[in-house]
C-alpha cells in the first residue's frame, strides 16, 4: 500500500501534524517542564527565576537575593546582578525585540549556550524563565541597567501587553543595576494543589543555595496575612557551615571541619567539607554547579574512592590497622560522616531530565586526586581527629561483620519458613512487581479489616503490632534482629542496607496504612524513617506511599460521603451550604467495616495516596536526625518554625 493509500483509509495527514507556536508546548505539557503541575511544580517556578539570580552570583556580579512571597498570591524575586540585557536581539524572527523579551518568551533562549556571559550556571535545560512566564497568570520584570529602569508586563500564557519600555533612571539610592520578576501562578494550571507556595519549601532550598554560594546574601520575606517574616541567609563559612548545619542535631566526633578547594585550567573547581559524628548513618551530599545531585555521580564516586584509598593508608601508616586485618570498606569510613561535594563546571552532563547525576568523566578524576592529595595532608595535620576516625571506622568494620551474621540468620530463619514468607504476610496471587502492592497495617484488627478489604490478586496485607525500631539509633545488627522489621525486609524481598537491590523488590507500592490519630502519625514516621535509611532506592523510585483514609464521614441522601481532610470539609459545606447531618470524625481504621476501608483507602478507583518523595536529600536527612534523633532541643526548634504551615493537627 501507498503512503498517500495509506493516510487516506485512516483519515491521518498533514492537517493533523499539530505546531505548537511559542510558549504553547509549556501549557500543554507542564509536567515536562516543571515535573508536575502539584505543588513540587509550583515551587519549581520560583526555583527557575532564583537560578538566574544565583548564576549572577556564581559569575561574580550579584550580592544579594530577595524572594518575597507577595500578600496576593505571588511571587517576587530581585537581585542586583548586571539585569537582564534591553538592547534590540541582533538578528532572526526576534530581531528587533528587546533581548530581555526573547529570554522571557522564547524556549531555548538564554546566556547560557555559549559566549561569555555565563562560565558556570545552574541552568541546564535554558528553558528558565520563559516556562514561568508561560504558567503564570501575569508576570512583570523590571531591569535596571544603564542608568535606567525598563519596565514590561505579560499577560496570561506569557504575551507581552506591550514593549519593553523606560519607565524612568535607576534610583539613586540601592542597586545600580539588577533584575526584579514578580509573577502571579495560572490556578488553571496547578488545579490539583492549588497556587499557595509553602514558606519552609522555600527557605530550605534558599537556605541550601546560600551555603554553597559562600557570602551570598539571600533575603525571604512573606507578606501574606497572617504568616509574615523576614529570613535572612548569609554564610561567610559557605560549606563548612552547611556541614555543621547538618550535623546540628546529631553528636560531631569532632569540633573541625575539614575543608578544601581547588580549581583546574579546565574551569572545573571543587569546596569539600566533611566531618563526621557519633551516628551510624552515612550523609554524602553532591552538589554541581549549584543542583543537587540526589542520585550521585562522578564527583561523589571520585570521592568516595579516594576517601576509602586515603583511610587505610593513614591507618596502616600508624599501626592502627595491624598486617593482618582487613582493609577498611569504603561502608565502614563512611558511617556518620557528613560530607558536602560542591563541584563547578562549564559543561556538566546531567543523566536524565531530573539532573539526578552528573556524568563528567573527567570530574571523577578531579575530585578523587584532590581528596588523595588534601584530605592525606589534613589527616596528617589533624592526628587527634584522625584517630578517631580510624577507631570509628574500626568498630564500624566489626558491627559490619556482627550484622552479616545477622542478616544471615534472617536468610536462614527464611529459608526454613517452606515459602520464605513471614507467617503474617497475607501474600497476593500475582508475581508482577509491576502491579503488585502491599499495604504496611497497624495492628492485628485493622489488618483483619484490610484482608477482607483488599482485591486479593494484587494486594498484600503485612499487619504489623505496635511501634517498630527505631532505626535513626540503632545499628544495623540491632535492627536486624527486631521482628517486625525482619518481616518488612522478607516480605519486601530485596535485601537491606548496603545489601538492598530496588530491581528486586517484590511490589512497586509499599503503602503505609495508619490511622488519623498521633499514634498513627508516630508509626508512619517511624516506617519512613526505616525506608529513608535502610531503603532509600525505593523512596527514590518512587515505590513509597502513605495511605490517605478520611478524617470525616458524613450522609447525604442515603449515600454515604467521605471527606479526606478539613479542607474537604469546607469545600463540601460550600458547596452544600443547606447540609444539615452531623459529620463523624473517622479516628481508626478499626472503626470501618471492610466496605468502607475498600471504598476510601483501598480501591485504586476511589482512594488517594501520597507518594513519599526525596527533592533534597541533604535537608531530609537533616530532619529525619532532628525529627527521630537524641536531640530534644533541635526536634523543639524544628516544630516550633513549622507550626505556621500545619493545616491539620491532629490531638
Amino acid at each position: 500500500m501507498s503512503t498517500d493509500t495509506a493516510a487516506a483509509s485512516t483519515g491521518y495527514g498533514a492537517k493533523d501534524i499539530q505546531v505548537l507556536e511559542g510558549l504553547d508546548p509549556v501549557r500543554k505539557r507542564p509536567g515536562m517542564y516543571i515535573g508536575s503541575t502539584g505543588l513540587a511544580g509550583l515551587h519549581h517556578l520560583i526555583w527557575e527565576v532564583v537560578d538566574n539570580s544565583v548564576d549572577e552570583a556564581m559569575a561574580g556580579y550579584c550580592s544579594t537575593i530577595t524572594v518575597t512571597l507577595l500578600a496576593d498570591g505571588g511571587c517576587q524575586v530581585s537581585d542586583d546582578g548586571r539585569g537582564i540585557p534591553v538592547d534590540p536581539y541582533p538578528s532572526g524572527p526576534h530581531k528587533g525585540k528587546s533581548a530581555a523579551e526573547v529570554v522571557l518568551t522564547v524556549l531555548h533562549a538564554g546566556g547560557k549556550f555559549g559566549g561569555e556571559g555565563y562560565k558556570v550556571s545552574g541552568g541546564l535545560h535554558g528553558v528558565g524563565v520563559s516556562v514561568v512566564n508561560a504558567l503564570s497568570e501575569r508576570l512583570t520584570i523590571e531591569i535596571d541597567r544603564d542608568g535606567k529602569r525598563y519596565e514590561q508586563e505579560y499577560t496570561k500564557g506569557g504575551t507581552p501587553s506591550a514593549k519593553m519600555k523606560v519607565t524612568g533612571d535607576t534610583p539613586k539610592r540601592g542597586r545600580s543595576t539588577g533584575t526584579t520578576v514578580s509573577f502571579w501562578p495560572d490556578p488553571t494550571i496547578f488545579q490539583a494543589e492549588g497556587t499557595e507556595f509553602v514558606s519552609r519549601t522555600v527557605l530550605d532550598r534558599l537556605q541550601i543555595m546560600a551555603f554553597l554560594n559562600r557570602g551570598l546574601q539571600i533575603d525571604f520575606v512573606d507578606e501574606r496575612p497572617g504568616r509574615e517574616q523576614k529570613v535572612s541567609y548569609c554564610y561567610k563559612g559557605g560549606v563548612i557551615d552547611f556541614v555543621k548545619h547538618l550535623n546540628t542535631s546529631k553528636e560531631p566526633l569532632f569540633a573541625k571541619v575539614c575543608n578544601y578547594e581547588e580549581s583546574d585550567d579546565d574551569g572545573q573547581m571543587l569546596d569539600i567539607a566533611l566531618q563526621w559524628n557519633t551516628g551510624y548513618h552515612e550523609g554524602v551530599h553532591g552538589y554541581a554547579n549549584g543542583i543537587s545531585t540526589i542520585e550521585g555521580g562522578m564527583h561523589v564516586e571520585g570521592f568516595r574512592t579516594a576517601l576509602t584509598s586515603v583511610v587505610n593508608k593513614y591507618a596502616r601508616a600508624k599501626n592502627l590497622l595491624k598486617e593482618k586485618d582487613d582493609n577498611l570498606t569504603g561502608e565502614d569510613i563512611r558511617e556518620g560522616i557528613t560530607a558536602i561535594i560542591a563541584v563547578k563546571l562549564r559543561e556538566p552532563q546531567f543523566e536524565g531530565q531530573t539532573k539526578a547525576k552528573l556524568g563528567n568523566v573527567s570530574m571523577r578524576s578531579f575530585v578523587q586526586r584532590a581528596t588523595n592529595e588534601r584530605l592525606a595532608e589534613w589527616l596528617d595535620e589533624n592526628p587527634t581527629e584522625a584517630n578517631k576516625v580510624v577507631k570509628k571506622s574500626i568498630a564500624a568494620q566489626q558491627a559490619r561483620v556482627a550484622a552479616k551474621k545477622a542478616r544471615e540468620t534472617v536468610r536462614r530463619k527464611t529459608a526454613l519458613s517452606g515459602a520464605g514468607m513471614p507467617d503474617k504476610l497475607k501474600d497476593c496471587s500475582s508475581r508482577d512487581p509491576g502491579e503488585s502492592e502491599i499495604f504496611i497495617v497497624e495492628g492485628d484488627s485493622a489488618g483483619g479489616t484490610a484482608i477482607d478489604a483488599r482485591s486479593p490478586r494484587t494486594q498484600a496485607i503485612l499487619p504489623i503490632r505496635g511501634k517498630i525500631l527505631n532505626v535513626e539509633r540503632s545499628r544495623i545488627d540491632k535492627m536486624l534482629k527486631n521482628n517486625e522489621i525482619q518481616a518488612l525486609i522478607t516480605a519486601i524481598g530485596a535485601g537491606v542496607g548496603e545489601d538492598f537491590d530496588v530491581e528486586k523488590a517484590r511490589y512497586h507500592k509499599v503503602i503505609a496504612l495508619c490511622d488519623a490519630d498521633v499514634d498513627g502519625s508516630h508509626i508512619r514516621t517511624l516506617l519512613l524513617t526505616f525506608f529513608f535509611r535502610q531503603m532509600r532506592d525505593m523512596v527514590e523510585a518512587g515505590y513509597v506511599y502513605i495511605a490517605q483514609p478520611p478524617l470525616y464521614s458524613t450522609e447525604v441522601g442515603k449515600e454515604k460521603v467521605y471527606l479526606k481532610d478539613d479542607a474537604a470539609k469546607a469545600r463540601f459545606l460550600a458547596e452544600k451550604p443547606n447540609h444539615r447531618k452531623e459529620f463523624q470524625r473517622l479516628k481508626g481504621l478499626g472503626e470501618m467495616d471492610w466496605q468502607e476501608l475498600r471504598d476510601t483507602t483501598m480501591n485504586p478507583d476511589t482512594r488517594t495516596l501520597l507518594q513519599v518523595t526525596v527533592a533534597e536529600a541533604a535537608e531530609a536527612d537533616m530532619i529525619m536526625s532532628v525529627l527521630m534523633g537524641d536531640d530534644v532541643e533541635s526536634r523543639r526548634n524544628f516544630i516550633t518554625t513549622n507550626a505556621r504551615d500545619v493545616k491539620n493537627l491532629d490531638f
